[in-house]
């Protein structure tokens, strides 16, 4: 063989460390979706609404309380990713052997009313973006993202990989949108980096400070993260092991994708709406306000972004409510109609002629109820050896678990506390 043919045949051939790195991608994108998955519950429209008021009335004040909530929410969602992994079995199921009969009853009415609260909640953005971009009255456009909403979930009957992609791209979408609009927005970069790092918490912001870290960690993903992960796992001691480790890499990029989505949204809020001297409180007012200010191509990735919210949150959201139906008492529902049970509400309501942001409020104070109850019993089982095996918490996870869930409840006992108040 000619020297010139040789040397060309070994530079086709690749590289022992192009392709020890390809084989590590390869790995590790086996592993990656489940937490995308999850995190469209962390910018669902819930965040819009609070993260838009945060914004809009205390500038850049409230960026902290993104990065805790997003800290705290790492790791929850790692916590029940480790209990699928290990046990090959998610939380709802877990409780149902683990307590009484009417614990159970107890957690699953909660969780269901929870689950019902998200899908109106996300429900609505899907309806709002539809109303906002293309003027379609409320009633049809609940319809028409119910019928999508159905048909995204019914695709989990070709494996739950091509939901993961559909709901990427969404993510992908809002994403996209959102950070254009943070960098044409112009905000002050410094401002943005102190109050990032330095909290800052007046009697008048503790509301919108409260309610932001309530639309940010959700109930109803804790359950659903646990059941995600198990179509990619093994028996293997080793697998497992491995598998977590994956995980926890997929958490982590998926969180901060989110993180970076809910500060973009309080910094867009702050630096055109506080800084042209607007208390912007709805979403719709959001949109109408951006146009004028930013121009119709801003308002009109806002929408896109709020749409690709609501539908992809709302699909998590039946997502969930399936597998909180069919855990705790075991009941054997079709999927359909566990699907249609947890749409039911978000259609009665707007139907029924219910202002949306009203509903979208009411939701959300709902919630706060519903999350100790996901957070409480996860801490329980994944500290039990019989469960867990050699998964089992360790001392330190145990001491942030029980810190997180006090810090939790204390700070949604304030929320509701000045809810039904009238306070703040």
């Amino acid at each position: 063989m000619k020297e010139s043919e040789l040397s060309h045949n070994l530079s086709l051939q690749p590289l022992p460390e192009a392709a020890e790195l390809k084989q590590k991608a390869k790995g590790l994108f086996k592993y990656i979706g489940p937490a995308f998955i999850v995190s469209v519950a962390y910018m669902d429209p819930g965040n819009f609404g609070t993260n838009i008021a945060g914004g809009s009335k205390f500038a850049y004040n409230l960026i902290w309380v993104i990065l805790w909530s997003n800290l705290m929410a790492i790791f929850i969602q790692i916590l029940s990713a480790k209990l699928g992994i290990a046990t090959g079995v998610h939380l709802p199921d877990h409780c149902g052997k683990v307590f009484s009969r009417p614990v159970n009853w107890c957690l699953w009415s909660i969780a269901t009313v929870a689950a019902m609260a998200t899908d109106l909640a996300e429900f609505l953005g899907g309806v709002l973006g539809f109303y906002l971009l293309f003027g379609i009255p409320l009633v049809w456009a609940a319809l028409l993202t119910g019928v999508i909403t159905f048909g995204i979930c019914h695709m989990q009957k070709y494996g739950q990989q091509i939901v993961e992609r559909i709901i990427t791209v969404m993510v992908a979408i809002i994403s996209i949108a959102y950070v254009w609009e943070m960098f044409v927005a112009k905000p002050e970069w410094n401002k943005v980096a102190y109050h990032t790092i330095v909290p800052i918490l007046t009697s008048d912001s503790v509301l919108v400070a409260v309610g932001m870290l309530g639309a940010t960690v959700m109930p109803h993903v804790i359950y659903l993260h646990s059941h995600l992960v198990q179509s990619r796992r093994t028996e293997c001691i080793e697998d497992c092991k491995h598998h977590l480790k994956m995980a926890k890499i997929d958490v982590f990029v998926a969180m901060n994708m989110a993180f970076i989505v809910n500060a973009a949204m309080v910094i867009v809020a702050a630096a055109v709406f506080n800084g042209n001297g607007l208390d912007v409180d709805s979403i719709e007012a959001a949109y109408m306000t951006l146009q004028p200010l930013m121009g119709n191509m801003a308002a009109g990735a806002f929408g896109l972004a709020l749409l690709a919210s609501g539908l992809s949150s709302s699909t998590v959201g039946t997502m969930a409510g399936e597998v909180i139906l069919g855990g705790f008492v075991g009941f054997d529902i079709p999927a359909s109609i566990r699907r249609l049970i947890t749409m039911i509400p978000g259609l009665a309501i707007l139907i029924a002629g219910v202002n949306p942001m009203e509903a979208l409020v009411y939701s959300q104070v709902s919630l706060s109820f519903a999350l100790p109850a996901a957070i409480i019993p996860l801490m329980i089982v994944t500290n039990k050896a019989n469960v867990m095996g050699k998964f089992k918490n360790g001392l330190l996870t145990n001491c942030i678990g029980w810190i997180i869930v006090s810090m939790i409840i204390a700070l949604n006992t304030v929320l509701l506390y000045l809810t039904f108040t009238g306070q703040g």
